[in-house]
This record gives C-alpha cells, structure tokens and sequence, in this order.
C-alpha cells in the first residue's frame, strides 16, 4: 500500500510553503494539483514523478470532487507516495476532509500537511491585521461560496453581534450579497472593509472602503477570484501596515536568465523585494566529459604557480574532477588560486578552498591584469570552451605562459517562446537579468526578431552590457559584478522609472 498526504500549498507566495510541505513534495512519486499552487511550487515535483492537474476554476470543476477522490483511492493503493497538494490550508473550506473518507473506508494511509490560510496571509500581505485588541476580541472565517441559484447560508445577525473581524473566502460573486446581508443585520454601513485579490502574490491588490461602498468599489476595479474580503475595524489599519505594497520592486515582472540550477539564489532576492519572477534559464552549463585535457593539467600541477577559475561552474567542475581522481583540496595545495568574481569565490570556499586573488572589476580583463602583476610563473586556466580572448591577451602581454583548458561548455538551453516574444512585445516584461554575454545571446535567440526597446537588461557587468547594447536593449549595469549589486541594480532602475513617470505626468 502506498500513502498520500495532504499538502496545503499556502496562499501563493512560494516561500510560505511550509519545510514539512516541501519535504513531502521532494518524496512523491505522484503529485495530484489544484489551480491555485503557484508555478514556483509545482517547479519543486521531482522530474520523475506523475503530475495530475485537477485545477479548479470559480463555478468551472473540469474534474468532479468525486473523481479526485476517486484518482487519490487509486494511486494511493499503489505503492507509492501521493501528495495531494491545494491552495491555503487543506482543512480550511479545501474539502481535504471529503477527499480523506474514501482513504480512511478503503484503508490507506494517508497524513495531513497543514498549509498557511489565506484567512490569515493574504490579510496580513494587505497591511490588515485580522485581530488587534484595539478593534476586536474575534475572528471569524465564513464561506462566501454558493451553489448556483441558491442564497447565501450565513447567520448574518450572529456575525453582527460578535463585533469580530469577518473575513469572507470564495466570496467574490457574492460580495454584494455579503455586504447586503450585514448591513440588513445592523452594521454600520461605515464599517472599514476590504477585498484582498491574490494574496500574498506580486500581482496582489487592496481594494477598500466602507461596507456600504465596498461592492460598488470592487466592481469597478474589476476584482476577481481569488480573493479575500476583509470586514472590521481592523482594515482601518491597512495604510498605515501596508508593507507589502511598498516593496520596491512590487507589481514588476522580472525575467532571470541564469542556468536553471543557479537561478535560485537571484529569484529569491528579486521575490523578496516583491517581484514576479519569470525563470527562463536561457543557457545551461554542460561538463566536458570526458576531458583529457583537464584530467592531464591536473596530473600536472606542480608546473603551476596560479589556477584561475572564471565561474562558480568551472570551481564545481574542477571540484568534481578532483574526487573522480580520488584526490581533494589538497592537491591544491602547492598553487595559488586567482577567482572571477564572488560566486566563483563562494564555489570554492563551499569545499575549503579560499582563492589568493579576486579582481575588484569582475571582468576577464580585469582577471587578467591581476595575473600579469602577479605571477611569475605558468599559469592554467579552467573556463568555459569559449573564453574571453581578454584574460588570455593580458598574460600574454606580460609573456606569461599559460595552458587554457576547457571544462565545460554552455549552450543555448531553450527553443523559441511565443510566449516571452508576446509578453516582450507587449510590454509585459519590465525587467530582464543577464548575468553573462551569453545568457544575452540565449535571451535573443529565444526570442527572435523583435523590439527590445521596451524592456531594461540589468547586467551583471560592463562585457554583459555591451552584448546587450547590440541588441537595441537599454541596459542598467551593477556596479560590482555580484548577485547582491545585480539586485541592488533592478531596483534603482525602477525607482529612475517611477521617478521619470512622474516627472512625466507634470512636463
């Protein structure tokens, strides 16, 4: 027998995903999801694993209730482990106790994975906190669902008369309803209210205002599902909270171009600062394997004085080389070590190795420089097939002998994207990173032929830069090559941008 397991997803922010969640979605061998899961958790099912879309739309089920439970019997009688992942909280108006009766009467084993609510997130992401002793000593979560033609099962009066914040999920075609039936129940039509559409998301939205005016409100902002509707005293808060609305890079959409594997750390930092992130790994970093090359440089190194190393790729590589010759850092230990940049640093330190010398400018040529003041000696170069002619060409100069090994290659990970040519062309995009020349190159050719002229390349360095420029991109450049500077970069270009738009809208 197998087991499944009941994974509130949260209400959308991936990183409130819960450890439990994520550990149990690493483990499955079958992943059963609703609409709401954001793509950024579904990226985490294991590539193997089998991947059920049960997505439900406001008033549109594809799939009946009755067969999800019956795809959860199924694949939960083999043997393998099912994650049953939903929106919020699985227990919380997720019908996870519906989907679990068939388990229990058939038995399989099966847990639950409590999931964060947007009762209580997407609030919290409006600046509403839903309980402050201030303005209430209650809270109190309502269904706002409704079957088709039937009216609204609520005790309008009892709510009333707790004086609690009220919040309303699956409410939103029944707003005026909601509004109507508190009213009629004697609150005060000037009660601060709120809806709260995509919590938690960057495309989050605060609509408020009085009770009485708060469908009137909604309608014209065109809310839809999902959303939360936000009743008390409490919503009074809401600009004074607002924290998240004030993140710099809020309602910005943001495309990272890096490898998939090291697109992580520079998401999280751009999500953190309230962005949506659109991974699309434009190249990927492939080991030249075998390589002979490689493997005879170091059975060598003794000839050595320094070992550059230009990316955190070539460290790992380097790194991986070393033990499949059963050696490890201390083969190292005779050779001076010269690093392009932080993240090759951190790459090595990561297995104890700490380089002698990393450039101010992360830049071949500036590498390059260093070496020339630097060495006396033969130098051996790990990189990438296709290097920067400027490290070589400075030790040369400086008649320095050198053997230039490639360890890897990096190629053109995707194919044409109609998608990203429309969302460019529409202006959808307001920010594309580039990390390298080459991931510029992987951009425009996934691309194709199109005006860049409405997107901003924020670029890792002056090199980066210049191969966007080629491309008619307007480019922003950091003034270290880090991802901390990068991150640092995107935001003082949308500030410019903001600024200029206002500038704008009084010349």
């Amino acid at each position: 027998m197998g087991k499944v397991i009941l994974v509130g997803a949260g209400p959308g922010d991936p990183g409130l995903l819960t450890v439990k969640g994520r550990e149990a979605l690493e483990g499955a061998g079958v992943v059963v999801y609703d609409r709401l899961v954001s793509p950024e958790i579904l990226a985490l099912i294991p590539a193997g694993a089998k991947r059920i879309d049960v997505g439900k739309n406001a008033g549109s089920h594809p799939v009946p209730q009755e067969e999800i439970n019956q795809i959860l019997l199924e694949e939960g009688q083999k043997d393998q482990v099912v994650v049953r992942l939903k929106g919020g909280d699985p227990f919380l108006f997720g019908r996870g106790g519906e989907e679990l009766e068939l388990l229990a009467a058939h038995g399989v084993p099966f847990e639950e994975v409590p999931g964060i609510t947007s009762a209580i997130a997407a609030p919290a992401y409006g600046g509403i906190p839903v309980t402050h002793r201030d303005f209430c000593s209650s809270l109190h979560i309502v269904t706002g669902h409704r079957r088709a033609g039937a009216a609204l099962d609520i005790d309008f009066e009892a709510l009333v008369r707790t004086g609690g914040t009220l919040v309303f999920l699956m409410g939103v075609s029944a707003l005026p309803d909601i509004c109507a039936g508190l009213l009629a129940a004697g609150m005060d039509a000037s009660t601060p209210a709120a809806v709260v559409e995509r919590g938690t998301t960057p495309a989050q939205r605060r609509i408020s205002a009085a009770l009485a005016g708060l469908p009137a409100r909604a309608a014209e902002a065109g809310v839809q599902s999902p959303a939360v509707i936000v009743v008390g005293g409490v919503c009074a808060l809401a600009e004074e909270f607002d924290w998240f609305g004030r993140l710099p890079l809020k309602g910005r959409t943001v495309v990272v171009t890096r490898p998939k594997e090291r697109s992580g750390t520079l998401s999280r930092r751009l999500r953190a600062l309230g962005a949506q992130v659109w991974e699309y790994p434009c190249i990927e970093t492939v080991p030249l394997e075998p390589c002979p090359a490689l493997e005879e440089a170091l059975s060598r190194l003794g000839e050595y004085e320094w070992l550059a190393l230009t990316s955190p790729a070539g460290a790992e590589y380097l790194w991986s080389a070393l033990e499949r010759s059963g050696r490890d850092a201390r083969a190292l230990s005779g050779v001076r070590i010269a690093a392009l940049g932080s993240g090759t640093a951190r790459a090595l330190e990561a297995h104890g190795l700490r380089p002698d010398f990393v450039p101010e400018v992360y830049d071949a040529a500036h590498l390059g420089a260093g070496l020339a003041e630097r060495a006396r000696g033969k130098v051996l170069i790990l990189r990438a097939r296709e290097g920067s002619h400027a490290l070589t060409a400075a030790l040369e100069g400086a008649k320095l002998e050198y053997d230039d090994v490639a360890t890897y290659e990096t190629r053109y990970e995707n194919p044409r994207s109609a998608a990203l040519r429309r969302a460019v062309e529409e202006g959808a995009v307001d920010l594309v990173t580039f990390t390298s020349a080459s991931t510029v190159k992987g951009f425009v050719s996934s691309v194709g032929e199109a005006d860049f002229s409405r997107i901003l390349g924020v670029c890792i360095g002056e090199q980066t830069a210049a191969e966007a420029r080629k491309y008619g991109i307007p480019v922003a450049v950091a003034r270290k090559a880090a991802l901390e500077s990068l991150t640092a970069c995107a935001v003082e270009a949308v500030s410019g941008m903001e600024a200029s738009k206002e500038e704008s809208r009084w010349t």
